[in-house]
């Protein structure tokens, strides 16, 4: 198997589809992915029929092959430590995958300035529906 990106490290805090689905294909191109899940708003296609059980939990198959071969951990984004959690993981990160409404990650102190800051060779991406500017930038 061919993997140019082996050795890079991912932080991924995307959820349904575009987001997930970049990062499917940094791992399959040998990216570490971390997956960002929130412990109180999971990802909806965890429970997108048609459902699936792998390795003792049931999820929405779309959700498995999405995310099949990242590891994830669970933080609350509005806790200030896990926030201090990300702040660590991100010394070590390489490129940053969101997919919030525009603005949401500056106001959970995690924008591209804020994580820089920390590591000034991370790659940040922003994935969102209508983009950054505009008067449909904050649709979901």
């Amino acid at each position: 198997m061919i993997t140019p990106l082996k050795g890079i490290n991912v932080l991924d805090f995307s959820t349904l589809l575009p987001g997930p689905f970049a990062t499917r294909y940094l791992a399959d191109m040998g990216a570490e992915i971390l997956r960002v899940e929130a412990p109180n708003k999971p990802d909806l296609l965890r429970s997108l029929p048609p459902l699936v059980t792998i390795k003792g939990e049931t999820v929405g198959a779309s959700y498995a092959y999405l995310n099949r071969d990242k590891a994830q951990i669970t933080l609350d984004l509005k806790s200030p430590a896990d926030i201090a959690t990300l702040y660590e993981l991100v010394r070590n990160i390489d490129i940053v995958i969101e997919g919030f409404r525009p603005g949401v990650m500056g106001k959970l102190k995690l924008s591209y300035a804020e994580l820089s800051a920390i590591n000034p060779r991370i790659i940040y991406c922003s994935i969102t529906g209508y983009g950054q500017t505009g008067p449909l930038k904050n649709r979901a």
